[in-house]
Parts: structure tokens; C-alpha cells; sequence
């Protein structure tokens, strides 16, 4: 295997946290990464050498998820799927971490598609604004308009579960007896 393929290799993991990112169902995001992985090897020659290419393969990829949006779109289709119970958690949380991370990511999950790969592109990825921005094809104040849509979109989402685990429901039960006090010092008990 070439030095090229290699590094291309190395990168499927960012890859599928990308993919599923963008997609809620693990194989169509598992395809989506495999198609993107497919038009690169058959597009090679379009990278340079000593580059990295996690730039190229996420717009690459950023390009397939808009054209199977666009199909999806076309044909009436649902965009995304719903998250079967078993992904939604597959093992009980044990620590307050992970459920804070589960919420976050069905937060994402719930925001609009391009405000949710903006996000994913500079937050989870590290890509600068310059960087996101040509990889989506997008100006860059569009981008950082996408950005801060989203960041408050996400901050309603959280704060509306936040305030959910809060509530908490008082079912009528029967009567508790209330307590009864002492008489103060000095004072009459009153009968």
C-alpha cells in the first residue's frame, strides 16, 4: 500500500465521528464513509502529496451527505432516521459525564443539518473558520452565522432537558401527619 492510501486510511475514524454526526443511522453513515473513501481512491490524483488529506476528505464527504440531502429531498423521503432504543443508550449511564455527553449529542442531532456539520466541522474537528467554511462551500460569515444559530439552538435544547430532570411530579398520596411542637418555654401549650 502506498504512502498515499495510508494516510487516507488513517483518517476513517474522523471520518465515521463525521459521518454519524451528520447522519443518525450508524450504517448510512457507515456507507456514506465508505463512499467517500471509494471517490478518493478513484480521485487520487487530485490530492497533494504531503498534504494532509483529512481536508480533502471531508469536503469529499461534505459533498456526498448534500447530494444524498438533495435525492432524499427529491424523492419525499424522510431525511433522517429515528434513533432505535438500543442506540440511543446501549449500556446503562453510571456517571453524570455520560449522560451530559448523550444528551449533547441528541442535542446536535436535533438541530438542522447545516448548522450541525458547521458545528462538527469547527468544534469536533478542529477545523478553522477558513478551513469549514471552503470545505462546505460557504462564505465565512455564513458559516459563523451557522455556528452561532447553532450554539443557541443547542443551548435551548439542553436547557429544555435540564429543566425536564428538574420537574419532578408529586402524585397525591395519603394524608402525612404534621408534626406537632413543643411548647416554647414560658408559654401555655395551646389546646
Amino acid at each position: 500500500m502506498d504512502e498515499k492510501q495510508r494516510a487516507i486510511l488513517d483518517e476513517i475514524p474522523r471520518l465515521r465521528r463525521y459521518a454519524r454526526s451528520l447522519l443518525r443511522d450508524r450504517d448510512s453513515a457507515d456507507d456514506l464513509v465508505q463512499d467517500c473513501l471509494v471517490r478518493a481512491l478513484l480521485r487520487l490524483d487530485n490530492w497533494q502529496t504531503g498534504e494532509s488529506p483529512r481536508k480533502w476528505l471531508f469536503t469529499i464527504m461534505h459533498h456526498l451527505f448534500i447530494d444524498q440531502m438533495r435525492k432524499v429531498n427529491r424523492r419525499g423521503e424522510a431525511s433522517m432516521l429515528p434513533l432505535e432504543a438500543g442506540e440511543a443508550q446501549a449500556s446503562p449511564a453510571d456517571q453524570l459525564e455520560n449522560v451530559a455527553a448523550r444528551e449533547i449529542i441528541d442535542a446536535l442531532q436535533a438541530i438542522s443539518p447545516d448548522r450541525r456539520a458547521a458545528l462538527t466541522m469547527v468544534a469536533i474537528e478542529g477545523f478553522s473558520y477558513a478551513e469549514a467554511a471552503e470545505m462546505l462551500g460557504v462564505p465565512a460569515g455564513t458559516l459563523m452565522s451557522r455556528i452561532a444559530r447553532g450554539r443557541e439552538e443547542l443551548r435551548g435544547l439542553l436547557e429544555d432537558n435540564a429543566r425536564r430532570r428538574a420537574i419532578r411530579i408529586v402524585e397525591p398520596g395519603p394524608a402525612r401527619a404534621v408534626p406537632i411542637r413543643a411548647p416554647m418555654a414560658g408559654r401555655a401549650p395551646i389546646a
